[in-house]
């Protein structure tokens, strides 16, 4: 039966994915939903694809979505479908590669089928608990880096303090940079802010299942479906680095997590 429903997950998130690529270099109307934090008319055509076929597979499951207003009622349910439509939106309207479809079922504050579908990049990931990561149906697994220095990072640039590290490719979509640490094309990835649960459900299954060390900024397990639906920062690496990783960044953790919310 579990096999039954991520193959069927599977292929939702992979029609989303159609979906959106079908209106990729198109223009697209666009907005703001707050400074900076952009949304365009494929985002909510998407989500209403995924809502209405997800709904249909278990009907008794909570939703949590980007594009959605937050319906509360899902803390009373046991499982609820933690989805993005198009995580990195930004990539997707400057018609970059870096974006994907993030559907992650979650069952007992935890993800246990998550899929990502990035079909610019040719990339569609698959995770189910206890059964391990595939990309493109072939089993992923982290690196096996012991050592922090030279570890890859997806990222722009990088802080003077950081500088022992190295940079790799950096899509725009959080969940995509996850998975290169899951598929051993990076080592590391750290943030140090609020950071919403359909952004990274789906990819901290597909990373925990491929071997990688997956907290929040503080070194603590994350939960998922709680009333705030957020969680504060990841740190998500190769096991042998995510201690060190863990030490070198709390400093700048523990001062962001001080920082008024704004």
């Amino acid at each position: 039966m579990a096999d039954d429903l991520a193959a069927a997950v599977s292929a939702i998130a992979a029609e989303a994915g159609r979906l959106a690529l079908g209106r990729y270099g198109t223009d697209v109307e666009k907005w703001e939903k707050s400074p900076n934090n952009f949304v365009c008319e494929v985002d909510l055509a998407v989500d209403e694809l995924l809502r209405n076929r997800l709904s249909t597979l278990l009907p008794d499951a909570g939703w949590l979505s980007e594009e959605t207003a937050d319906d509360l009622a899902r803390l009373s349910c046991r499982r609820v479908w933690v989805v993005d439509p198009i995580d990195g939106t930004r990539d997707y309207l400057r018609q970059r590669p870096g974006w994907a479809v993030s559907v992650a079922l979650v069952e007992d504050g935890q993800p246990v089928i998550g899929v990502l579908d990035a079909p610019v990049r040719g990339e569609h990931w698959l995770a189910v608990k206890g059964q391990g990561a595939t990309r493109d149906g072939a089993a992923i697994a982290v690196s096996d880096r012991t050592d922090l220095t030279g570890a890859r990072v997806p990222a722009d640039d990088l802080a003077k303090v950081d500088r022992h590290l190295v940079t790799v490719d950096k899509p725009n979509s959080i969940a995509l940079r996850m998975a290169m640490v899951a598929a051993g094309d990076a080592d590391l990835l750290a943030t140090f802010r609020w950071g919403a649960d359909w952004d990274i459900a789906a990819a901290v299954l597909i990373a925990r299942e491929a071997g990688a060390t997956v907290t929040d900024a503080l070194g603590k397990k994350i939960r998922f479906n709680t009333p705030r639906g957020e969680s504060f920062g990841l740190l998500a690496a190769t096991p042998g680095i995510h201690a060190a990783a863990a030490d070198h960044l709390r400093p700048r953790a523990v001062e962001a997590l001080g920082k008024p919310i704004r």
